[in-house]
C-alpha cells in the first residue's frame, strides 16, 4: 500500500489536469459556456470557474464544485476521473 509520502506531485497534477479535461470536454458536448456553467454553480462572474477550468495560477475545483458541476450537466461524477472517452 502507498503511503501518502510516496504519492508524487506530478500523480496529484495529473488527476487535476484529467479532471479539468473531462469538465471542458462534457461541458463543450453539452453546450454549455463557462459563464453558463459558473452562474449555475452559484458565481456572480465567471473568473474563479474559467481560473480553475484551465489550471491558472494554481486554481482548480474542490470537490463540491466537482459535485455541481456533475448535477448541472446531468452526468456522474465518476465521468470526470476517467482516463478514456467512454462516458
Amino acid at each position: 500500500m502507498k503511503e501518502f509520502s510516496d504519492i508524487t506531485e506530478e500523480e496529484i497534477e495529473y488527476q487535476y489536469k484529467l479532471i479539468l479535461k473531462n469538465i471542458k470536454k462534457l461541458r463543450l458536448e453539452r453546450k454549455f459556456t463557462q459563464e453558463k456553467l459558473a452562474l449555475s454553480m452559484g458565481f456572480t462572474t465567471a473568473t474563479f470557474y474559467t481560473n480553475a477550468e484551465s489550471h491558472k495560477r494554481g486554481k482548480h475545483f474542490s470537490l463540491e464544485h466537482i459535485i455541481k458541476i456533475s448535477k448541472i450537466l446531468d452526468v456522474k461524477i465518476e465521468n470526470f476521473f476517467k482516463e478514456d472517452d467512454d462516458f
